[in-house]
Protein backbone atom coordinates (compact mmCIF):
# COMPACT_ATOMS: atom_id res chain seq x y z
CA UNK A 1 0.00 0.00 0.00
CA UNK A 2 1.23 3.51 -0.79
CA UNK A 3 -0.19 6.88 0.15
CA UNK A 4 0.69 10.25 -1.38
CA UNK A 5 -0.21 13.61 0.14
CA UNK A 6 0.23 17.14 -1.21
CA UNK A 7 2.42 16.15 -4.19
CA UNK A 8 2.55 19.73 -5.52
CA UNK A 9 3.42 21.51 -2.28
CA UNK A 10 5.72 24.29 -3.47
CA UNK A 11 7.50 25.19 -0.26
CA UNK A 12 9.74 23.56 2.32
CA UNK A 13 10.65 19.98 1.53
CA UNK A 14 9.42 16.53 0.65
CA UNK A 15 9.73 13.55 2.95
CA UNK A 16 9.77 10.11 1.41
CA UNK A 17 9.50 7.25 3.83
CA UNK A 18 10.63 3.98 2.32
CA UNK A 19 10.19 0.92 4.49
CA UNK A 20 12.02 -1.84 2.70
CA UNK A 21 14.59 -4.58 3.18
CA UNK A 22 14.86 -5.87 6.72
CA UNK A 23 12.38 -3.26 7.97
CA UNK A 24 9.43 -4.46 5.91
CA UNK A 25 10.37 -8.14 5.62
CA UNK A 26 12.03 -9.19 8.85
CA UNK A 27 11.00 -6.53 11.36
CA UNK A 28 7.88 -4.83 10.01
CA UNK A 29 6.67 -1.53 11.45
CA UNK A 30 3.03 -0.86 12.22
CA UNK A 31 2.65 1.30 9.07
CA UNK A 32 2.92 0.50 5.33
CA UNK A 33 5.39 2.20 2.97
CA UNK A 34 4.33 5.70 2.05
CA UNK A 35 5.35 8.85 0.20
CA UNK A 36 4.57 11.91 2.28
CA UNK A 37 5.62 15.35 1.02
CA UNK A 38 6.15 17.39 4.16
CA UNK A 39 8.82 19.27 6.11
CA UNK A 40 12.25 18.01 7.13
CA UNK A 41 14.07 20.37 9.49
CA UNK A 42 17.58 19.18 10.27
CA UNK A 43 19.29 22.31 11.61
CA UNK A 44 17.31 22.96 14.80
CA UNK A 45 18.92 21.99 18.08
CA UNK A 46 17.58 20.89 21.44
CA UNK A 47 16.93 24.30 22.96
CA UNK A 48 16.50 26.68 20.01
CA UNK A 49 15.39 27.08 16.41
CA UNK A 50 18.07 27.39 13.74
CA UNK A 51 18.35 27.54 9.96
CA UNK A 52 14.58 27.86 9.26
CA UNK A 53 14.05 24.89 11.58
CA UNK A 54 12.24 24.68 14.91
CA UNK A 55 11.66 20.92 15.14
CA UNK A 56 14.35 18.43 14.10
CA UNK A 57 12.23 15.63 12.68
CA UNK A 58 15.33 13.82 11.39
CA UNK A 59 16.45 13.38 14.99
CA UNK A 60 13.00 12.16 15.98
CA UNK A 61 13.07 9.66 13.11
CA UNK A 62 16.47 8.35 14.21
CA UNK A 63 15.26 7.98 17.79
CA UNK A 64 12.27 6.00 16.53
CA UNK A 65 14.52 3.75 14.46
CA UNK A 66 16.76 3.20 17.48
CA UNK A 67 13.85 1.48 19.20
CA UNK A 68 14.20 -1.38 16.68
CA UNK A 69 17.74 -1.11 15.32
CA UNK A 70 21.02 -1.06 17.22
CA UNK A 71 23.07 1.10 14.81
CA UNK A 72 21.58 3.87 12.68
CA UNK A 73 23.50 5.73 10.00
CA UNK A 74 22.47 9.31 9.15
CA UNK A 75 23.61 10.65 5.75
CA UNK A 76 23.13 14.36 5.01
CA UNK A 77 23.52 15.33 1.33
CA UNK A 78 22.37 18.92 1.72
CA UNK A 79 24.27 22.09 0.82
CA UNK A 80 24.48 23.00 4.52
CA UNK A 81 26.14 21.05 7.29
CA UNK A 82 23.76 18.76 9.19
CA UNK A 83 24.76 20.35 12.47
CA UNK A 84 21.54 19.78 14.40
CA UNK A 85 21.52 16.03 13.84
CA UNK A 86 25.26 15.74 14.47
CA UNK A 87 24.96 17.65 17.75
CA UNK A 88 22.10 15.42 18.90
CA UNK A 89 24.20 12.26 18.58
CA UNK A 90 27.76 13.55 18.97
CA UNK A 91 28.28 11.63 22.23
CA UNK A 92 27.02 8.20 21.12
CA UNK A 93 28.52 5.35 19.14
CA UNK A 94 25.09 3.99 18.20
CA UNK A 95 24.38 6.67 15.59
CA UNK A 96 26.93 7.70 12.98
CA UNK A 97 26.36 10.97 11.11
CA UNK A 98 27.84 11.67 7.68
CA UNK A 99 27.49 15.12 6.11
CA UNK A 100 28.65 16.30 2.66
CA UNK A 101 28.28 20.07 2.55
CA UNK A 102 29.71 23.43 1.60
CA UNK A 103 32.29 24.60 4.13
CA UNK A 104 33.44 28.18 3.63
CA UNK A 105 34.07 31.23 5.84
CA UNK A 106 30.80 33.02 6.55
CA UNK A 107 28.60 30.25 5.12
CA UNK A 108 25.85 28.95 7.44
CA UNK A 109 26.20 27.27 9.88
CA UNK A 110 29.99 27.57 9.88
CA UNK A 111 30.58 24.07 11.26
CA UNK A 112 31.44 20.70 9.74
CA UNK A 113 35.15 20.73 9.03
CA UNK A 114 36.79 17.34 8.48
CA UNK A 115 38.32 17.67 11.98
CA UNK A 116 34.85 17.66 13.61
CA UNK A 117 34.59 13.98 14.53
CA UNK A 118 32.34 13.74 17.59
CA UNK A 119 32.92 13.70 21.33
CA UNK A 120 33.32 11.20 24.17
CA UNK A 121 31.99 7.77 23.23
CA UNK A 122 30.89 9.31 19.94
CA UNK A 123 34.39 10.36 18.90
CA UNK A 124 34.99 9.35 15.27
CA UNK A 125 31.27 8.68 14.77
CA UNK A 126 30.74 12.07 13.13
CA UNK A 127 32.04 12.20 9.56
CA UNK A 128 32.22 15.57 7.81
CA UNK A 129 33.12 16.12 4.17
CA UNK A 130 33.73 19.84 3.49
CA UNK A 131 33.23 20.77 -0.19
CA UNK A 132 33.78 23.99 -2.12
CA UNK A 133 31.65 25.72 -4.77
CA UNK A 134 31.07 24.43 -8.27
CA UNK A 135 31.18 20.68 -7.72
CA UNK A 136 29.32 18.64 -10.35
CA UNK A 137 27.71 15.20 -10.43
CA UNK A 138 30.67 12.98 -11.27
CA UNK A 139 33.10 14.30 -8.66
CA UNK A 140 30.39 14.55 -6.00
CA UNK A 141 29.37 10.94 -6.55
CA UNK A 142 32.97 9.76 -6.43
CA UNK A 143 33.43 11.48 -3.07
CA UNK A 144 30.11 10.21 -1.75
CA UNK A 145 30.72 6.62 -2.84
CA UNK A 146 34.25 6.58 -1.44
CA UNK A 147 33.14 7.90 1.96
CA UNK A 148 30.03 5.73 2.25
CA UNK A 149 31.94 2.59 1.28
CA UNK A 150 34.38 3.20 4.16
CA UNK A 151 31.56 4.15 6.54
CA UNK A 152 29.52 1.06 5.74
CA UNK A 153 32.50 -1.24 6.30
CA UNK A 154 33.48 0.43 9.58
CA UNK A 155 30.07 1.06 11.15
CA UNK A 156 27.97 -1.79 9.70
CA UNK A 157 24.61 0.02 10.12
CA UNK A 158 21.30 -1.72 10.67
CA UNK A 159 19.21 1.18 9.33
CA UNK A 160 19.77 4.41 7.40
CA UNK A 161 18.29 7.90 7.42
CA UNK A 162 19.16 9.71 4.18
CA UNK A 163 18.54 13.45 3.74
CA UNK A 164 18.60 14.72 0.15
CA UNK A 165 18.69 18.50 -0.18
CA UNK A 166 17.81 20.17 -3.47
CA UNK A 167 19.91 23.26 -2.72
CA UNK A 168 22.88 21.45 -4.24
CA UNK A 169 21.21 21.66 -7.67
CA UNK A 170 22.34 24.09 -10.39
CA UNK A 171 20.13 27.17 -10.49
CA UNK A 172 19.54 27.33 -6.74
CA UNK A 173 19.75 30.88 -5.31
CA UNK A 174 22.55 29.70 -3.02
CA UNK A 175 24.76 29.71 -6.16
CA UNK A 176 27.13 27.12 -4.71
CA UNK A 177 27.11 23.54 -6.00
CA UNK A 178 26.46 22.74 -9.67
CA UNK A 179 24.70 19.40 -9.60
CA UNK A 180 21.66 17.82 -11.22
CA UNK A 181 19.02 15.41 -9.87
CA UNK A 182 20.80 12.59 -11.71
CA UNK A 183 23.89 13.09 -9.55
CA UNK A 184 21.87 13.05 -6.34
CA UNK A 185 20.00 10.02 -7.67
CA UNK A 186 23.23 8.07 -8.10
CA UNK A 187 24.03 8.62 -4.43
CA UNK A 188 20.51 7.51 -3.53
CA UNK A 189 20.87 4.33 -5.61
CA UNK A 190 24.16 3.55 -3.90
CA UNK A 191 22.51 3.67 -0.47
CA UNK A 192 19.46 1.69 -1.57
CA UNK A 193 21.61 -1.17 -2.88
CA UNK A 194 22.57 -1.90 0.72
CA UNK A 195 19.00 -3.23 1.14
CA UNK A 196 18.67 -1.79 4.65
CA UNK A 197 15.69 -0.20 6.35
CA UNK A 198 15.89 3.33 4.93
CA UNK A 199 14.14 6.58 5.83
CA UNK A 200 14.53 9.15 3.03
CA UNK A 201 14.00 12.86 3.70
CA UNK A 202 14.01 16.06 1.71
CA UNK A 203 16.08 19.09 2.70
CA UNK A 204 16.93 22.56 1.45
CA UNK A 205 15.94 23.85 -1.99
CA UNK A 206 15.15 27.46 -2.84
CA UNK A 207 14.51 27.31 -6.58
CA UNK A 208 11.02 25.91 -6.21
CA UNK A 209 10.62 24.58 -9.75
CA UNK A 210 13.99 22.81 -9.64
CA UNK A 211 13.25 21.47 -6.17
CA UNK A 212 10.04 19.92 -7.52
CA UNK A 213 11.98 18.53 -10.48
CA UNK A 214 14.60 17.04 -8.18
CA UNK A 215 12.22 15.31 -5.79
CA UNK A 216 10.06 14.08 -8.64
CA UNK A 217 13.12 12.46 -10.19
CA UNK A 218 14.25 10.98 -6.85
CA UNK A 219 10.78 9.59 -6.19
CA UNK A 220 11.04 7.84 -9.55
CA UNK A 221 14.41 6.39 -8.50
CA UNK A 222 12.92 5.07 -5.26
CA UNK A 223 10.02 3.48 -7.10
CA UNK A 224 12.21 2.10 -9.88
CA UNK A 225 10.36 4.14 -12.49
CA UNK A 226 11.82 5.98 -15.50
CA UNK A 227 9.90 9.23 -15.86
CA UNK A 228 9.09 11.07 -19.05
CA UNK A 229 11.25 14.09 -19.78
CA UNK A 230 8.25 16.24 -20.62
CA UNK A 231 6.53 17.87 -17.66
CA UNK A 232 2.75 17.45 -18.11
CA UNK A 233 0.29 20.26 -17.56
CA UNK A 234 -0.92 20.04 -13.97
CA UNK A 235 -4.45 19.08 -13.12
CA UNK A 236 -5.62 20.65 -9.86
CA UNK A 237 -8.07 18.34 -8.02
CA UNK A 238 -11.57 19.60 -7.31
CA UNK A 239 -11.69 21.09 -3.86
CA UNK A 240 -8.18 22.49 -3.99
CA UNK A 241 -8.87 25.37 -4.13
CA UNK A 242 -12.48 24.83 -2.99
CA UNK A 243 -14.95 24.34 -5.82
CA UNK A 244 -18.21 26.21 -5.28
CA UNK A 245 -21.41 24.97 -6.91
CA UNK A 246 -22.97 28.39 -6.29
CA UNK A 247 -20.23 30.11 -8.34
CA UNK A 248 -19.01 27.48 -10.81
CA UNK A 249 -17.50 29.92 -13.34
CA UNK A 250 -15.47 31.74 -10.68
CA UNK A 251 -14.30 28.45 -9.19
CA UNK A 252 -13.26 27.05 -12.58
CA UNK A 253 -11.28 30.19 -13.38
CA UNK A 254 -9.59 29.90 -10.00
CA UNK A 255 -8.71 26.29 -10.73
CA UNK A 256 -7.37 27.19 -14.17
CA UNK A 257 -5.25 30.08 -12.94
CA UNK A 258 -3.88 27.90 -10.16
CA UNK A 259 -2.92 25.20 -12.66
CA UNK A 260 -1.31 27.66 -15.04
CA UNK A 261 0.48 29.39 -12.19
CA UNK A 262 2.42 26.25 -11.31
CA UNK A 263 2.86 24.92 -14.85
CA UNK A 264 4.53 28.08 -16.13
CA UNK A 265 7.16 27.80 -13.39
CA UNK A 266 8.77 25.02 -15.44
CA UNK A 267 9.21 27.10 -18.59
CA UNK A 268 10.59 27.79 -21.03
CA UNK A 269 11.62 24.17 -21.69
CA UNK A 270 9.06 22.29 -19.55
CA UNK A 271 11.32 19.27 -19.08
CA UNK A 272 12.41 17.32 -16.02
CA UNK A 273 16.15 17.62 -16.67
CA UNK A 274 18.31 20.42 -15.24
CA UNK A 275 21.41 21.64 -17.05
CA UNK A 276 24.51 22.55 -15.01
CA UNK A 277 25.81 26.11 -15.28
CA UNK A 278 29.30 27.25 -16.30
CA UNK A 279 30.32 27.85 -12.68
CA UNK A 280 33.96 26.75 -12.12
CA UNK A 281 34.72 23.85 -9.80
CA UNK A 282 36.73 25.16 -6.81
CA UNK A 283 37.51 21.71 -5.43
CA UNK A 284 41.18 20.91 -5.89
CA UNK A 285 41.91 17.17 -6.33
CA UNK A 286 44.77 17.26 -3.83
CA UNK A 287 42.58 18.79 -1.12
CA UNK A 288 39.78 16.30 -1.78
CA UNK A 289 42.22 13.42 -1.45
CA UNK A 290 43.53 14.85 1.83
CA UNK A 291 39.98 14.97 3.18
CA UNK A 292 39.26 11.39 2.10
CA UNK A 293 42.51 10.15 3.64
CA UNK A 294 41.67 11.90 6.90
CA UNK A 295 38.21 10.33 7.00
CA UNK A 296 39.59 6.88 6.24
CA UNK A 297 42.11 7.26 9.06
CA UNK A 298 39.43 8.39 11.53
CA UNK A 299 37.16 5.46 10.67
CA UNK A 300 39.88 3.02 11.72
CA UNK A 301 39.01 4.00 15.29
CA UNK A 302 35.36 2.89 14.91
CA UNK A 303 34.60 -0.39 16.63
Amino acid sequence: MMTIRSPWSMDWVMTVRLLKGSLSMQQPWEEPPSLQPSACWTASVRDEASGFCYLNDAVLGILRLRQKFDRVLYIDLDLHHGDGVEDAFSFTSKVMTVSLHKFSPGFFPGTGDVTDVGLGKGRYYSVNVPIQDGIQDEKYYQICETVLKEVYAAFNPDAVVLQLGADTIAGDPMCSFNMTPEGVGKCLKYVLQWQLATLILGGGGYNLANTARCWTYLTGVILGRTLSSEIPDHEVPMGSPPFSLSQPETSLLTLLSSSLQFFTEYGPDYVLEITPSCRPDRNEPQRIQEILNSIKGNLKHVV
